[in-house]
């Protein structure tokens, strides 16, 4: 099935990155679309793809992770965090095929990749 889906793990605490808050943005020039807003679950994934099928087109989108009030929920970095929303930009060149992106995240640090 042809669809975008993602999660995310706390390296930090060393589990899934659940009840983060997560956004999806389509790109289109200029035009920023808000397609979806999340909380991941215990697995610090989504319930359902954040967008498939017909739906889920070439071009440009944009994950937006609020990890900064996560690790505030979670740790003793109360003030001003280091990292707060995550922005990750991404292309999707082949629609029919299944993109998964991952992030993998501490207060100071974060990195991502193309899943499967």
């Amino acid at each position: 099935m042809t669809k975008l889906s993602t999660h995310v793990l706390d390296v930090y605490a060393g589990k899934p990155g659940s009840g983060i808050s997560v956004d999806l943005f389509y790109i289109n020039n200029s035009e920023r679309k808000k397609i979806t807003s999340v909380k991941l679950n215990n697995d610090g994934r989504t319930d359902s793809p954040l967008v498939e099928g017909e739906n889920f087109i070439k071009g440009k989108y944009e994950l937006v992770f609020y990890i900064g009030e996560y690790f505030k929920n979670i740790s003793e970095v109360k003030d001003a965090p280091f990292l707060d929303d995550v922005v990750v930009r991404f292309g999707i060149s082949n629609p029919s095929e299944h993109y998964h992106v991952p992030l993998l995240v501490s207060p100071w640090s974060y990195s991502t990749y193309r899943g499967s």
